[in-house]
Order: structure tokens, then C-alpha cells, then sequence
């Protein structure tokens, strides 16, 4: 009999439906026993978030200092053969909830050598939030065996007017001319494919090995396009969230004032620098091709874009 844990968090709702697609085949197989649990904050986090506390939000999540989180209803002697954690990303970083997890010390405990999944659902950037997972991963002694990224497929310029109206207002229909927000119910259906892999590996006893469960399913591919918006992004936002820190804690009036001066400056640079960067990248691709393809195989790691075995869990 396999032990699976499965721990997520999810502020819409999205990442709910992704669990409960990927984790279907195992809750049906023999021979497999899962123990599903969602993260829950001590204080809930609203959806739609109100701006101002979105905003705020920002310096403790990307300096990975979440607020805490209700212990996982677990036996102190409980042990899984292999963990899947979801998460959906917040400013370029691992949701807060999902950080406090990796950081709490039940949370390192049932991590520790144990090979894990990760999952994301999200608007399209996610190659830095996932580093951060696998750098708490190795910290904390686990085994990333796979990633799953799932991702809005909509254009960029698109995903960011639908993706903030979605997470501040709620509403996520098209309008406009712009696409509904978020991941195509036929991708989170399709989720059901790495549910059946997982359960044929833990068969097989592959989740004991160093090769990934979800290789050739198409599991993770990296738009390159993205790869130097995100290194940057997240730069900036360290750099920012440490000065706001610095001003006092969430809600404090010298960081609030701050706040508003950094969203004036967000939205400057993207209505002047970013067309300018976009165009240089542009232009610069073809001299970059090389090095944008060894990003792009690295962020993909460990479970990669091909498609060499979907024919098998169609």
C-alpha cells in the first residue's frame, strides 16, 4: 500500500479544481491511500482581495515571511511515500500559505526525504516562484521528482488585464475583447493524465528513483519569452519589499504612503520602459536563441515539455 500526501492552497478556487481533477486517479486506485489536505491561514485571505491589501502584501510574500498557518490535522508519526503540493503564485513567488508550509517544521518533516510533485496554476509567470519551492525543497531535505505548470494561455498583454481584474474583483468572463481569465477548463481537465502516471509509477516503485513520474506528458513548458521579464520582476519587487519592510509592518502609515509612490512608479515603467524592453528582446532573440534554449531546458527540469508518452494516458 502507497502513502500519498497531497497539501495545497488556493485563493480562487482555480487550484481547488486542479487538485481535484490530478488527484482522482489515485483516490479510485487499489493499492494506493491518499490523505488530501487543504492549507488553511490562521487569518483566511479574502477573495477578491481589496487593492489596498493586495498591494501590501507583497514585501513578506517575495521575502518569504508568511503570516501562519493552521497545523495539518496529521499524526505526529505520519509518513507518505510521496508528497504533491499545489500552490498558485502571488507577485512572482509561492503563494504565502504554501511557503509557511514548506517553512514550518511539520511541514520540513514530511518533506524530508520524500520525493514531491509540485504543482501551479497561475497567470503565465511562474519559473521564480517555482526556484524558491525547490530551494525551501532542498532546504528542507525532500526530492523534487516533478513539476506540473499550468497557465493561462492567453497573450500576456491580455492576462494582464484579466488576471488583476480577476483577483480583485472576482468577475473573470471575457469582455471587451479579452479572453475569460485563467486555466482552460480543458487543461484542468486534462489534469486527470498526471493523476493516472503517478498512480502506474507508485506501481512500478518509480517514485523510489531519481526519473521523473511525469516525463513526456507535457507536464511543464517554459514560454522564453518570459524568462528575463521574470528574472527582473523579482528583483524588483525584492529590492522594493525590503525598502517597505523597512517602513513598518502591513497597514503601518510610512508604508502605505511608500506604497503609493511605488505603484505610480509600476505603472510608469510599464507604459514606457516595458514596450521599449519588448521590442529589444525582440529584436536581440535571434543573437540569444542559444542561451534562452539552456534557460528554458533548466526552469523545465525535472519533468520537461515533451510529449513522447501522452498516448499512453489519454
Amino acid at each position: 500500500m502507497k502513502r500519498v500526501l497531497a497539501v495545497w492552497y488556493s485563493q480562487s478556487g482555480q487550484l481547488d479544481r486542479v487538485m481535484d481533477r490530478l488527484l482522482a486517479p489515485l483516490r479510485q486506485a487499489d493499492g494506493v491511500t491518499l490523505q488530501a489536505v487543504k492549507l488553511a491561514p490562521v487569518t483566511p485571505y479574502p477573495f477578491p482581495w481589496p487593492f489596498w491589501q493586495f498591494m501590501d502584501s507583497f514585501p513578506e510574500c517575495v521575502h518569504r515571511d508568511p503570516a501562519p498557518i493552521a497545523q495539518l490535522p496529521l499524526p505526529a508519526d505520519a509518513a507518505f511515500d510521496l508528497i504533491i503540493i499545489g500552490y498558485p503564485v502571488w507577485f512572482l513567488s509561492p503563494a504565502a500559505p504554501v511557503t509557511a508550509f514548506l517553512q514550518s517544521e511539520q511541514g520540513r518533516r514530511l518533506v524530508r526525504g520524500k520525493p514531491v510533485v509540485t504543482v501551479t496554476a497561475c497567470r503565465n509567470m511562474w519559473l521564480m516562484a517555482q526556484e524558491a519551492v525547490k530551494e525551501m525543497l532542498t532546504d528542507a531535505g525532500a526530492r523534487h521528482c516533478d513539476h506540473i505548470a499550468l497557465t493561462d494561455r492567453a497573450s500576456a498583454l491580455a492576462t494582464f488585464v484579466t488576471t488583476p481584474r480577476w483577483v480583485l474583483t472576482g468577475r473573470r468572463e471575457a469582455f471587451w475583447g479579452f479572453p475569460r481569465a485563467g486555466v482552460s477548463d480543458a487543461d484542468i481537465n486534462g489534469c486527470d493524465r498526471f493523476g493516472r502516471a503517478i498512480v502506474a509509477g507508485l506501481r512500478s516503485n518509480a517514485e523510489q528513483n531519481a526519473t521523473p513520474l511525469l516525463r513526456g506528458l507535457r507536464a511543464c513548458e517554459v514560454d522564453d519569452r518570459l524568462i528575463a521579464s521574470e528574472r527582473v520582476g523579482i528583483r524588483s519587487f525584492r529590492i522594493w519589499g525590503k525598502f517597505l519592510r523597512a517602513l513598518g509592518k502591513p497597514g503601518a502609515l510610512p508604508r502605505r504612503l511608500a506604497l503609493v509612490f511605488y505603484i505610480v512608479f509600476l505603472l510608469t515603467l510599464i507604459i514606457t520602459v516595458v514596450p521599449v524592453t519588448m521590442l529589444l528582446k525582440a529584436l536581440l532573440r535571434p543573437l540569444l536563441r542559444t542561451r534562452l534554449q539552456a534557460l528554458k531546458d533548466h526552469y523545465e527540469l525535472p519533468s520537461g515539455s515533451d510529449a513522447g508518452r501522452l498516448n499512453e494516458f489519454v
